[in-house]
C-alpha cells in the first residue's frame, strides 16, 4: 500500500487543511472586494508591496511544487498540485495584472476550493485509518 510522504497523519492533514481554508478566504475576499490588479508589467515603478507580494508568491509556489514532487500517493499529489496552481496563478496575476491574466482571480478560488475538498478527504482518510488502528 502506498504511504503518504508529507501528510502522514491526521494532525498534519488538518494543519494543511486550515492553511487552505485561510488562503481560500483571502482569495475570496480579493475576488469580491479588491479592485482589479494592474500588475507589475503595466506600472513603470511597481510599489514595494507588490514586489514583496511577488516574492512571497515565488517562494510559496516553489515550496508547493517541491512538496508536489516529493509526495507519493495520488491524493496527496493532487492536493499539492491544486495548492501550487493557486499560488502560481496569484503570482501571474501579480506580474501580469487582471487585464493580462483575466481568469487569475477565479482560477485561484476554484483551485483552493478544490484543495479544501481534497484536504477534507485526506483528513477523513487518516481519521478512518486511525479508528481502525485503535479498534484492533
Amino acid at each position: 500500500m502506498d504511504e503518504f510522504a508529507i501528510l502522514t497523519n491526521r494532525k498534519r492533514a488538518i494543519i494543511a487543511l486550515v492553511h487552505s481554508i485561510v488562503f481560500l478566504l483571502i482569495a475570496t475576499w480579493q475576488l469580491i472586494a479588491a479592485r482589479p490588479s494592474q500588475g507589475m508589467m503595466a506600472q513603470s515603478a511597481a510599489p514595494t508591496g507588490t514586489w514583496a507580494l511577488c516574492g512571497v508568491y515565488v517562494v510559496v509556489s516553489a515550496v508547493l511544487l517541491l512538496l508536489f514532487a516529493v509526495s507519493r500517493v495520488w491524493i496527496e499529489r493532487a492536493y499539492f498540485a491544486l495548492c501550487a496552481a493557486s499560488a502560481t496563478s496569484g503570482l501571474l496575476r501579480t506580474i501580469l495584472g487582471d487585464h493580462g491574466f483575466h481568469s487569475g482571480r477565479y482560477l485561484r478560488v476554484i483551485m483552493l476550493v478544490s484543495a479544501v475538498i481534497v484536504g477534507l478527504m485526506i483528513a477523513r482518510t487518516h481519521g478512518v485509518r486511525g479508528d481502525q488502528f485503535v479498534a484492533s
